[in-house]
């Protein structure tokens, strides 16, 4: 199976994996049949991006290529250069990347978004033609294909369902009755979240396998989430985005922790809060453009619900999974957004795939979960065409993706909050190489290897350069040996080979036999679990009422990991392939080429102990005020969000100059209100007698195209 430097995979979902370790044996590579294609990475036929020069923003505004996706499309661009490369393409339009958020189209036209254009033409000139002479235009600064992004993944390979026999454990049951910190009724299966070795219902045929079993299973193998628990199970102001296919909501372990854009009503046909997409009430379809989240096209896998529900399942309520950070019902966890980004058969692109990171900063997700990525520069030739080498190479390539990237890194966050930022978090990628794959290995992202239950890095895991830390994300080849298969045995031991090994969350009921339950592995399994990490850690840092930077935050995120080389010696040996060839092919690799290349293991507990230490960020303060003439603050703000222990507490309002502004705290939250152009000071003051001090400005809006 090939994989094209320009083809994105989404890392993990059981997929075929490539092999670049060192082994005891000669290689003697074997032929796998039933994988999806991985030929040539496809240029989409008859569409260009282009980012015009900020000379010319002034002609396209005057042209009005700034309608939504729901408006009809120009034709040329009021540029007379590029009208001519326009006419002889004749019949083309032209379409703006980002449609207008009236909210946020200040700061798009501050990055320079707003200057991206997608051309689509016919398909009697090539791509590269069209790419080519718009190249060479003044006017036009960049010029690139907008590529078809695919999953690399193997959709023909589902997830493996938990077992319906076993999903008998009565809802009511008070906490701690499985012997656990929470009551869920999976827990006990999830290694992954806590680690207490092996255990008896992962048996096995053979004693003498058993023990061997038990060495692969080793205590605190897992995020270390237990102690973290007892200072924070989440916040729900922490939104985190997740870029895969889409999130199955109704999930009776999900649907509590779902985002919610409370300006829109779901299954809308009107962009009712004008954000530029219609009916976005738990996110968006970025393949399809519609509002309406899916997961059940007959070749999804389930696997934008299965990373969806590591992060923020909801704990103790009896049943199914326990997550990181999706907290219980009397203190609930984070929000998921889901931005859809596969769905089907059907292929993504580089537009899309900006739209959905954008979308994610402006909505106010401050983590992208992104189990995709490009193939790694060092993977393995012979299943794999190597992808981008360097992060020069990486952005020179995929601008708009570099560009996106950058807006959600620098404009994600608030000042005023917990993270000013946000945080992409990447998997590394399965094809057993030396470095990670871009965009996850930039130094602006977090890219995450996968380890097994004992420690040592899963066999399929990239490491080394552009790695940054590492998580449980299982090893069915590694664990194949030991699971008893036999007609009539406890369901428990006959769900699957290795499934045991792998890792256990949401799946969407068609993909997992009706259980709503399964097992998958994959980097793209590992990823999610920093990603709950992560926003376990914000969610501290907003109770906490501590602001940080999103390079302050990645730092902390990084360092608090538990260095792992003690576990990297020795062989690792597994079967190859196993799942398509059986017990045919056995490596041996030698664990010590992952020493000072794996990053560590995701630690909650330390990361949280990081985020209280008194050094470490800074406090929160009550932020400044922009506001319409005639008009009140779109964001109404909770003061109690800015002041410790601020949910006991009483505010009051002074401004200052009333002739400039007026407000009130109304139902909890700061209404103010523009009466005249101008600024002034105000202050709000708690019943304990802190005193927060803001500025309020009152500005004209600017010809009615929603921004000032």
């Amino acid at each position: 199976m090939k994989m094209n430097k320009y083809l994105v995979s989404a890392f993990g979902a059981l997929s075929l994996i490539a092999f670049n370790a060192c082994s005891t044996e000669e290689p003697v590579e074997p032929t796998v049949t039933g994988s999806e294609s991985q030929t040539e990475p496809v240029e989409m036929a008859g569409e260009v991006i282009v980012k015009f020069d900020p000379s010319v923003s002034d002609l396209l505004d005057e042209r009005g290529l700034t309608q939504t996706r729901s408006g009809a499309a120009a034709t040329r661009s009021g540029i007379y250069s590029v009208d001519e490369v326009l006419d002889m393409l004749g019949e083309c339009e032209l379409e703006r990347v980002f449609p207008i958020d009236e909210l946020h189209e200040e700061q798009t036209r501050q990055a320079g978004l707003h200057l991206w254009y997608v051309v689509r033409f016919s398909d009697k000139y090539s791509v590269e033609e069209v790419v080519d002479r718009l190249s060479t235009l003044g006017e036009v600064q960049t010029a690139a294909p907008n590529r078809t992004v695919k999953r690399a993944y193997r959709t023909d390979r589902k997830p493996i369902p938990f077992p319906k026999e076993l999903l008998n454990a009565p809802a009511t049951r008070a906490d701690g009755a499985n012997g656990y910190i929470y009551n869920d009724e999976l827990l006990k299966w999830e290694w992954h979240v806590i680690n207490r070795g092996y255990q008896d219902h992962f048996v096995i045929d053979a004693e003498e396998d058993a023990e061997v079993a038990k060495a692969k299973f080793k205590v605190g193998a897992d995020v270390n989430c237990e102690k973290a628990w007892e200072r924070s199970t989440g916040d729900p102001s922490i939104v985190v985005a997740v870029l895969d296919e889409g999130i199955y909501w109704r999930h009776p372990d999900l649907q509590a922790n779902m985002w919610v854009n409370e300006g829109e009503t779901y299954g809308s046909h009107k962009d009712n809060d004008k954000n530029g997409y219609v009916g976005d009430y738990y996110g968006y379809d970025f393949i399809n453009n519609t509002g309406i989240i899916s997961c059940d096209a007959s070749a999804d896998t389930g696997h934008g619900t299965h990373v969806a529900g590591v992060i923020a399942a909801r704990n103790n309520n009896g049943i199914g999974i326990t997550s990181i950070a999706g907290g219980t019902a009397e203190n609930p966890g984070v929000k998921l957004m889901s931005c859809q980004i596969f769905s089907g058969n059907s292929s993504s692109n580089t537009v899309s795939l900006a739209r959905a990171i954008k979308y994610a900063a402006d909505n106010g997700a401050v983590i992208l979960q992104c189990s995709w990525g490009y193939g790694s520069g060092a993977a393995n030739g012979y299943e794999y065409t190597a992808g981008f080498a360097t992060q020069e190479e990486w952005e020179t390539n995929c601008p708009l993706e570099k560009a996106s990237l950058d807006y959600f890194v620098h404009n994600a966050g608030s000042p005023n909050g917990p993270i000013e930022g946000g945080i992409p978090i990447f998997a590394s990628g399965n094809e057993y190489a030396p470095a990670a794959g871009f965009p996850g290995a930039a130094d602006y992202c977090v890219s995450v290897n996968a380890i097994a239950a004992d420690y040592t890095l899963s066999t399929f895991s990239n490491y080394g350069p552009g790695s940054n830390i590492s998580a449980p994300g299982g090893d069915q080849d590694y664990y194949f040996d030991y699971v008893n298969t036999a007609e009539g045995q406890n369901p428990a031991y006959t769900m699957a080979r290795g499934a045991v090994g792998c890792v256990l969350s949401t799946m969407p009921p068609q993909v997992s036999n009706g259980t709503e339950y399964g097992y998958m592995e994959g980097t793209s399994m590992a990823c999610p679990h920093v990603s709950g990490v992560a926003a376990l850690g914000l969610s501290y840092a907003a109770q906490l009422r501590k602001h940080f930077t999103a390079a302050e935050f990645r730092k902390l995120l990084v360092e608090s990991a538990t260095p792992i080389d003690d576990y990297q010696s020795g062989n690792k040996s597994y079967y190859h392939y196993v799942t398509d060839l059986g017990k045919t092919y056995r490596k041996i690799i030698p664990l010590s080429q992952y020493v000072g290349k794996n990053g560590g293991l995701v630690n909650a507990d330390k990361l949280l102990s990081a985020i209280a230490d008194e050094s470490a960020g800074t406090p929160v303060s009550f932020p400044n005020i922009y506001v319409g003439i005639g008009e009140e603050n779109a964001v109404k703000e909770d003061p109690a969000r800015y002041f410790k222990q601020g949910e006991t507490l009483t505010y009051t309002l002074k401004i200052d100059n009333t002739s400039v502004a007026t407000g009130e705290i109304k139902e909890g939250k700061a209404v103010f209100t523009g009466l005249a152009e101008g600024a002034t000071t105000a202050s709000i003051t708690a019943s304990n007698g802190e005193v927060q001090k803001f500025n309020i400005t009152v500005r004209k809006s600017a010809n009615g195209s929603g921004w000032l």
